[in-house]
């Protein structure tokens, strides 16, 4: 399809709706929490974030608190998901709409400090 058709999304734009899809779902439940996260996409993670537990999915990065300095304002964490490992990990659109959904729900647990199924009560069911 020409890129002057408004159906065209490459295949970052793609990703990134699937990513949008995820954070999405959790809204109903955790609006207030989710309002101070942020959601960013990658292509790769960093050569020195790959560790010995292979290529990560996603990384947070915490936020910086109110120092009163306007130069350096207060920012909240930001969840950020890589493409191309998560692709990779993914036979088609839907393993990889539920993969990307859990990487947010794992992240996302993580920075409220509880469990993914405190987050999602279906975390980790099949299908």
């Amino acid at each position: 399809m020409p890129p002057s058709v408004p159906l065209y999304r490459s295949r970052a734009e793609q990703f990134d709706d699937i990513v949008l899809e995820a954070v999405a779902r959790l809204e109903p439940r955790w609006e207030s929490e989710l309002s101070d996260v942020e959601f960013a996409v990658q292509e790769v993670p960093d050569a020195d974030s790959i560790g010995e537990e292979g290529v990560p999915l996603a990384r947070i990065v915490r936020g910086s608190p109110d120092t009163g300095d306007p130069s350096h304002p207060a920012t909240g964490p930001r969840i950020v998901l890589f493409r191309r490992p998560l692709l990779a990990r993914a036979d088609d659109e839907e393993e990889l709409s539920e993969l990307v959904f859990d990487v947010v729900v794992e992240e996302f647990a993580e920075i409220l400090g509880v469990d993914p199924e405190t987050v999602d009560p279906g975390y980790g069911d099949s299908g």
